[in-house]
């Protein structure tokens, strides 16, 4: 399809490569950029604490929560 132009394309031609560029589009936006890193040992014992927190029935607190309490917004 190189050197092609849209106008010499059919609709089915031009469907699939507007649902090609679409799919490309979406992979790039909604892959995980941190896929296939591994994760610092620090990390899991901060993951495993808040895991850890909140099935002892307590309560997490998000950045932005206390951002906001302390008037840091």
């Amino acid at each position: 399809m190189l050197g092609t132009r849209v106008s010499d394309l059919t609709t089915e031609e031009l469907k699939t490569l507007v649902r090609e560029a679409v799919e490309q589009a979406l992979v790039d936006v909604l892959a995980d950029p941190d896929k296939g890193l591994e994760l610092r040992q620090s990390m899991k014992i901060a993951l495993e604490h808040s895991i850890r927190t909140v099935r002892e029935g307590n309560v997490l607190y998000s950045a932005e929560e206390i951002a906001q309490d302390l008037g840091l917004e």
